[in-house]
């Protein structure tokens, strides 16, 4: 199975996003007070939430804690290709 476009960019935007979260959370481990780190925070969470979710409706979930927003009635967390299984790249 080929990788599109459009799933490499959004794995990116997650990848993206989920660093800048990471980067947040250890800049309010040494500044908790920081009241625009801690909205930007949040705000960034946010974001993942919504990609990991708008990845797991087009493509599959790609974490674990994904798996119960995807509609389905049925288990298919093992169903589907994992992203480093798959073939191809786009270019």
């Amino acid at each position: 199975m080929k990788t599109d476009c459009s799933q490499k960019q959004l794995l990116n935007r997650i990848d993206q996003v989920s660093f800048a979260v990471n980067d947040m959370t250890l800049y309010l481990d040494t500044h908790p007070y920081d009241e625009k780190a801690l909205t930007y925070c949040h705000e960034l969470v946010q974001e993942r939430k919504k990609l990991l979710k708008e990845y797991a409706e087009a493509y599959g979930p790609l974490i674990i804690d994904i798996t119960d927003q995807t509609g389905e009635s049925i288990w298919k967390w093992m169903e589907q290709p994992f992203p480093w299984e798959k073939e191809g790249a786009c270019r």
